[in-house]
């Protein structure tokens, strides 16, 4: 019963935090593609892990997590508010590839099909 809670409110906490990172104004986040991929609220409601994608170089998104570190605080009382927990979880980021990862093998198989080594799967005697 207590994992539904706590999925609920993570999904919740996840998406009030890419609304709210939308309004930072460091400059290191600004302009910057970023999304949360996941976010994960602990059962004790004491931290959430926010996975954070960005679209850039590694040094852009070194940027962007010293960025949002930087303005931890203020995102947490803004999502706080936005959700309606008593105590706001502390937010910690960590950097998610997952997006980048995904992206890099489609165009492996972009590639493959346009140089003809992947076969249509279908039977060509028939």
């Amino acid at each position: 019963m207590a994992s539904n809670r706590i999925d609920r409110i993570s999904e919740l906490y996840g998406r009030a935090l890419a609304e709210s990172i939308r309004a930072v104004k460091d400059p290191r986040v600004q302009g910057a593609l970023i999304s949360v991929t996941h976010c994960e609220v602990t059962n004790d409601l004491r931290y959430a892990k926010a996975f954070i994608s960005v679209l850039g170089t590694d040094a852009q998104a070194k940027e962007v997590m010293k960025g949002l570190k930087s303005a931890s605080g203020w995102l947490r009382r803004e999502v706080g508010r936005a959700v309606q927990l008593r105590y706001a979880p502390e937010i910690v980021f960590t950097l998610d590839h997952s997006i980048e990862s995904g992206a890099h093998i489609n165009d492996v198989i972009l590639k493959l099909e346009r140089e003809g080594k992947m076969g249509s799967g279908e039977d060509e005697d028939a």
